[in-house]
């Protein structure tokens, strides 16, 4: 019996140690990924291209984005094809975090391929049931839709596109997680860039940055999240 305990034992030892270097090594991924989004923003789309030299921002955007892949694969309970499908949706927010940062938008070139990536998940997401996913995009839509008449120029029309796969991806209740953070990092964000006279009273700051930042603590933090419900 004390034989079998200890081969338990170091199965899962091994098990945690495969865990660990997986999420090392897609870490690193997804790392040198977020320093190419930055660059690729930077150049892309060129009609309102900076071309912004390499600096603190890409630094900033690859540990990151390192940093989001390694927690999601280090505490995710799915099968590999699901932990890798919210990796691949992971990816596509990358890009647009970028752009939005770098240019103030949300091109539909990598908008649209998310919300089909999204859309196409839905029925075979292990950790969140079908009803639940369409719920969460329409509450965010919503939520947001009404958010944007009280507030006037404060969101983008993008901002909805952005959050509908959001939601379908972490589903009901959990997008309001993601919600609720994204706005706590925006109102944190805007009142350093104030004292810091960065910004102004006035000034456009993107969202759709904050949402993607949202959506990723909730996968983090919120543990119904990357947990198997079916």
């Amino acid at each position: 019996m004390g034989g079998a305990t200890a081969h338990r034992s170091l199965a899962c030892e091994g098990e945690m140690t495969n865990v660990t270097l997986a999420a090392l090594a897609i870490g690193g991924v997804f790392a040198v990924a977020g320093a190419l989004s930055e660059r690729l923003a930077s150049a892309w789309p060129a009609d309102e291209a900076q071309n912004r030299p390499f600096g603190w921002r890409t630094i900033c955007l690859a540990v990151v984005s390192g940093l989001a892949a390694a927690g999601i694969v280090g505490r995710s309970e799915l099968p590999w094809w699901g932990t890798g499908g919210y990796l691949a949706l992971l990816g596509l927010l990358l890009v647009l975090t970028a752009t939005d940062l770098e240019q103030r938008r949300l091109p539909h070139l990598v908008l649209d391929p998310l919300i089909v990536l999204a859309v196409l998940f839905v029925p075979f997401n292990p950790a969140v049931d079908p009803l639940m996913a369409l719920i969460g995009a329409a509450a965010a839509v919503g939520f947001l839709g009404a958010l944007a008449l009280v507030v006037r120029g404060g969101l983008a029309l993008g901002d909805l596109y952005l959050v509908a796969p959001i939601g379908l991806m972490l589903g009901w209740p959990m997008i309001f997680t993601a919600l609720f953070a994204a706005a706590f990092l925006a109102a944190g964000t805007s009142i350093i860039l104030l004292i810091g006279k960065r910004v102004g009273m006035r000034s456009y700051i993107p969202f759709g940055p904050f949402l993607v930042g949202g959506a990723v603590l909730a996968l983090l933090v919120d543990e119904r999240t990357l947990a198997l419900v079916r």
